[in-house]
This record gives C-alpha cells, sequence and structure tokens, in this order.
C-alpha cells in the first residue's frame, strides 16, 4: 500500500471537501491518504515519506492564495522528483490556481502528474452527486498511477 499527502487550504470550505472526495477516490484505489490543511506543515520534512502528493487551493482574484505560494516554495526543497502528482481547486467563475500549481508540481519540481491535467470545479458542483464523483475519480487515477 502507498502513501498519498493531499495538502491544501481552503478558505470557504469547499476546497477542503473537494479534498476529501479526493482522499476517497484514493481510498478506493487501495491507498493510504493523509489530510493535511497546509497551515499544519511547518517545513519541508513534514512532507516526507509519502509517493504521491495532490495539492489543492481555491482560486481567488485569478490565482492562488499567497498563503499557498509561500507553502509550494517550502515544498520545492522537498526534493519531490519523480513522485505522482496531482492539483485541484475550487473556483466561482474563473479556475487558474489548479492549473499554476499543477505547472509548478510538473516542471519546477519534475513531478509525475496525473493525466486528467489539474482538477477545478466549480463551487456549485462540489455538493452534488457529479462534483464528489469527480473528485473520487481525480484521486483514483492517481492512486492507480502508484500501481
Amino acid at each position: 500500500m502507498k502513501r498519498v499527502l493531499i495538502a491544501y487550504f481552503s478558505r470557504t470550505g469547499m476546497t477542503e471537501q473537494m479534498a476529501e472526495f479526493i482522499a476517497e477516490g484514493v481510498r478506493l484505489s487501495g491507498n493510504a491518504v493523509d489530510l493535511k490543511k497546509i497551515s499544519t506543515i511547518k517545513s519541508e520534512k513534514d512532507l516526507e515519506g509519502y509517493d504521491g502528493y495532490i495539492f489543492g487551493c481555491p482560486t481567488y482574484h485569478k490565482n492562488m492564495t499567497e498563503n499557498f505560494k509561500t507553502f509550494l516554495f517550502m515544498a520545492e526543497k522537498a526534493g519531490l522528483k519523480g513522485k505522482a502528482g496531482g492539483a485541484f481547486g475550487s473556483s466561482t467563475h474563473s479556475g487558474e490556481a489548479p492549473g499554476v500549481i499543477f505547472d509548478t508540481m510538473e516542471f519546477v519540481f519534475s513531478m509525475k502528474m496525473t493525466s486528467l491535467g489539474p482538477f477545478d470545479l466549480r463551487e456549485k458542483m462540489v455538493d452534488t452527486d457529479e462534483g464528489s464523483k469527480a473528485c473520487q475519480d481525480y484521486g483514483r487515477t492517481l492512486g492507480d498511477m502508484l500501481g
């Protein structure tokens, strides 16, 4: 059984709910998962010991939040090269944050990213059956990458 870390920031609770649904998908793939708010991750050492990483942040003002940018600078020091990765977030209208996070993980951290690309979900969809299934599918896809 492989281990996946889902690290996220959520302002209204929608991205947190997505993280929980994604975690269900990882578990359905037969892997273990830890969910952590980025505020509880104090150093790059807190990122050690995982086989896969899924990072999530909502989009505000067409970007990720400042605290998530700071988190990514810290995560860069963790040596995630070659690890499986995914990125997600919620938005009300534009949804750029997951793409920026995904690109950072792929091109700066040199991670092996899920073929599904970044996952953006409109906030009004999170609480629906379709939204929860889409989140679970994203988590399961990353879990399947781990073998």
